[in-house]
């Protein structure tokens, strides 16, 4: 029994010794730090597929200063590694309230990764004032129906904006001539474009010498759709259960002044807080609403979020 007892300790012994040489020999100094780093972090080209589109508009990949762009914009989203998963992330949970809009106005799906070089699919809010995940101007949005306030902006609202969104890209198509252009028309406006294309005397998107913004817009719009549609190919490696999803809702009708939301959201089990999130259209604790018009406020359905009581 000793002999045996003796026998393990100078094998836990020995195993310690070997694991310490190791953690010495592996252990970065000056002399190994430039050969570990190289073997221990890699940095790939990609290549360029070679059938990129975009909503079924090919690329002219056969110009080499669009196969440039095209491989810069691939290279600067696969490697913005945090990023790029968000909006794997978030893509889950907005793409099932955008592509049904998308498809029922006629717009090309791939639309759908506009939303998400334009606003990483947040309400985000630009120097030039656009808000939400279309990043819609204050005067787009009016234009085109959306009630926009210090009370209320629908610009906020998902589902609404981006039926202007549509809107929009449908009246640049017509106008424009091609999905590509409506695609940069929705960047630099249609007045925009259509007065760049004529200077130049071109016809087409891949021909305008543009600024950089908008030069690089297209560009970016395909990158994100490559690698959002591969997430393997480019080295994304998620769960399904990683991904963001939506809370089930259900609607309620409100056609009158809610003085306090804090109040009314506490009605349903639920707080000033999660109402929010889930209707970010309203923009202040009340509801004026003077003209007696039909809102429609999203609550969560019951035991999806634990509330300290």
């Amino acid at each position: 029994m000793k002999i045996a007892e003796r026998l393990l300790a100078c094998l836990g012994l020995l195993s310690l010794c070997i694991l310490f040489i190791y953690a010495l020999q592996d252990a970065p100094t000056d002399e190994n730090f430039e050969k570990k780093l190289i073997n221990d972090y890699n940095v790939y080209a990609l290549q360029v597929p070679d059938d990129l589109d975009f909503a079924g508009e090919a690329l002219p990949l056969n110009n080499p200063d669009i196969l440039e762009r095209m491989d810069r914009e691939l290279l600067v989203n696969t490697y913005w590694q945090s990023n790029g998963l968000l909006m794997f992330k978030r893509s889950k949970k907005h793409f099932p309230i955008i592509e049904p809009i998308l498809n029922k106005h006629g717009v090309p799906d791939d639309f759908k990764y506009l939303a998400v070089i334009e606003s990483g699919l947040t309400n985000a809010v630009s120097p030039a004032g656009a808000r939400g995940v279309w990043q819609i101007m204050k005067a787009t949005g009016k234009e085109n129906g959306l009630e926009v306030n210090t009370n209320v902006d629908e610009r906020y609202h998902l589902e609404k904006a981006t039926e202007v969104a549509c809107k929009y890209l449908l009246e640049a198509k017509e106008s424009l001539g091609s999905w590509t252009l409506a695609a940069a028309a929705y960047n630099a406006g249609k007045a925009g474009v259509s007065r760049r294309l004529k200077e130049q005397n071109v016809t087409d998107y891949y021909d305008l010498l543009l600024g950089e913004e908008t030069g690089r817009y297209l560009f970016r719009i395909v990158a994100l759709k490559e690698i959002l549609s591969n997430p393997d190919k480019y080295g994304f490696n998620f769960r399904e259960k990683d991904l963001y999803t939506n809370v089930p809702t259900f609607k309620v009708e409100v056609d009158s002044a809610v003085t306090d939301f804090s109040k009314f959201a506490q009605k349903f089990g639920i707080n000033y807080k999660i109402l929010k999130l889930h209707n970010p259209w309203l923009r202040e604790r009340h509801l004026n609403n003077k003209t007696r018009k039909l809102y429609e406020i999203e609550i969560p359905k019951e035991g999806y979020y634990d509330l300290v009581q």
